[in-house]
């Protein structure tokens, strides 16, 4: 019966519900599509101590967006649930390219030779997990919000500072693929 939510979208479907979703946001409620904030909120609402930055009225800035975030990790958990999560396809380019860097199982979401709790006992575990995860947020926080909130909300918006925030992740990004990582898995090098 419900096939198609399990079912690959293409992108001129998936890409302007995305794309509609900003709008309807703030027109219904003057809100701005992002994830980020939901950290800010959750400290805020459990900090014991009375740090300035999180001296704010959560419940009626961060209500809605922690719903959504509630209903993000729900329907990760359904999809799971549900067989939703088929696994990425790859091209047989990136698959030869992971391959040499001591990457083998192709079959979940992501590689179980980066992604596994075991993964954390291992040096490059603790470097590509905690470490990458302490860089990420530390970015988030430092950039004023998350590649969605940017990428899709400020560039709806025309926000200059979201267009240098974008290209920063686009460059983040291809540098660490291309560089960082072959180092962190000892494997073949990028460009």
């Amino acid at each position: 019966m419900f096939a198609w939510l399990n079912a690959e979208w293409p992108w001129y479907v998936a890409g302007p519900l995305i794309g509609l979703f900003v709008p309807v946001l703030l027109l219904l409620g003057n809100k701005v599509f992002g994830i980020s904030g939901n950290l800010s909120h959750i400290c805020a609402a459990i900090t014991p101590v009375r740090i300035a930055h999180f001296r704010y009225d959560w419940r009626r800035a961060g209500r809605w967006n922690l719903l959504f975030l509630l209903g993000v990790v729900l329907g990760g958990a359904l999809a799971a649930g549900t067989g939703g999560a088929n696994g990425v396809r790859l091209s047989a380019a990136a698959i030869k390219t992971q391959q040499s860097m001591g990457i083998h199982d192709f079959a979940g979401l992501a590689p179980k030779e980066i992604f596994d709790w075991k993964q954390l006992k291992t040096t490059r575990g603790i470097s590509l997990i905690i470490v990458g995860g302490f860089l990420v947020g530390f970015g988030t926080a430092y950039a004023a919000g998350c590649t969605s909130g940017h990428a899709i909300s400020g560039l709806a918006n025309l926000d200059p500072a979201s267009l240098v925030a974008v290209l920063g992740f686009f460059t983040g990004g291809l540098l660490a693929s291309w560089f960082l990582l072959p180092i962190i898995l000892g494997g073949a090098h990028g460009i």
